[in-house]
């Protein structure tokens, strides 16, 4: 049913939908009986209580004591705490409630099951977490085929910037890591996420930022005095956030810094040849009428001769009368020697430019 609770469309025929539902002849009703099934919503590490997995039971019931498998993570559940803060001894379906007696903290969104014993519980999540690794290796070392290297090679070798991101709670950490890997500023630098997590950031964390010049993102969380010490003694950069815009903000204007600067040519001014002098200290000198803008000595410079490119070069010398200057202004004559050139003809144009960096969008 198409509804929108901001424009208030659609309530009626979602009611109508509901009720049409519970009147067939169905049995909807989830199974209690069962070892409990569920997901982990959202997930954090307290300081006291160790890791917390905030779940939904959708079928079976979950009691203090079964063994649990919750994505990569497993453990026996010690504690069960409901909507209301109150400690109870079984979460029934549709119930949400916290647990505690997790390993490690799981990821928001993974599944959840009861199994017989602990050990059957730590073999799944061993098993799952080796399909990770194994996934993240397989993203991080992409087979690259022959097109992607001959389209390296052209456009030069590309800039990569690496994060490791540790946050306050799974949730967090996959949404800021969501919105970071979406931040395109075009071909030439990249994005990598290598390591994520949460809760503080620890001495393993900082390692890993070292041997990879990676960026630590701390969403939330702080490292621990061991950790700030070794990162101040590697140089490893970690950066603060609590608003998420502002990470992603921060991380695109590094991208963009990370770009190779744009530039383009911008005219300085054009000179006609008039007059060739031969010398026999600087070779080919040209006597120069300063047409258009300003000439200046050791500016870039191409050789025009009619309406054709002969050279790309550089004034080496400029003089006016006997005096060695920097520039010369429209108006004025001037003499003037081309870097490692000296096929000049009268009527020739020496048009000098310049390359200004152009700032991005």
């Amino acid at each position: 049913v198409d509804v929108s609770a901001k424009q208030g469309t659609g309530l009626d025929e979602l009611l109508e939908a509901i009720v049409l539902t519970a009147d067939a002849a169905l049995d909807l009703r989830a199974n209690p009986d069962m070892p409990a099934q569920g997901v982990a919503i959202e997930a954090h590490l307290d300081k006291g209580r160790g890791p917390v997995a905030t779940a939904l039971i959708q079928r079976g019931t979950l009691r203090i004591g079964d063994s649990i498998v919750a994505g990569s993570s497993y453990g026996r559940v010690r504690a069960l705490i409901d909507d209301q803060g109150s400690n109870v001894d079984e979460a029934a379906p549709s119930t949400p409630v916290q647990v505690l007696g997790l390993t490690s903290v799981p990821g928001a969104g993974d599944n959840f099951l009861v199994v017989d014993d602990d050990r059957m519980a730590r073999q799944i999540a061993e098993k799952r977490a080796g399909r990770m690794r194994a996934a993240q290796q397989a993203r991080m070392s992409r087979p690259k085929t022959l097109d992607d290297l001959f389209n390296q090679l052209k456009k030069g070798e590309t800039e990569e910037l690496l994060l490791i991101l540790k946050g306050d709670g799974a949730g967090s950490v996959e949404a800021l890591e969501d919105a970071l890997v979406k931040i395109d500023v075009g071909d030439e630098v990249s994005l990598r996420v290598i390591d994520r997590g949460v809760g503080a950031i620890t001495e393993t964390n900082v390692s890993l930022a070292s041997a990879s010049n990676a960026v630590i993102i701390g969403f939330n969380v702080r490292p621990t005095a061991h950790a700030q010490r070794m990162a101040d003694e590697e140089n490893v950069d970690i950066r603060y956030y609590s608003v998420i815009y502002d990470a992603i903000n921060e991380i695109e204007a590094a991208l963009k810094g990370m770009l190779k600067p744009i530039y383009e040519e911008k005219a300085m001014g054009t000179a006609e040849i008039r007059q060739i002098f031969k010398s026999s200290k600087v070779g080919t000198i040209a006597g120069c009428m300063v047409s258009d803008g300003v000439i200046k000595r050791h500016a870039k410079a191409r050789l025009v001769r009619d309406g054709t490119v002969v050279k790309e070069t550089e004034i080496n010398t400029l003089q006016r009368e006997k005096d060695a200057v920097t520039e010369v202004r429209e108006g004025y004559e001037c003499g003037a020697t081309l870097t490692n050139f000296s096929d000049l003809h009268v009527g020739d144009e020496i048009q000098c430019y310049e390359m200004v960096e152009v700032a991005r969008d």
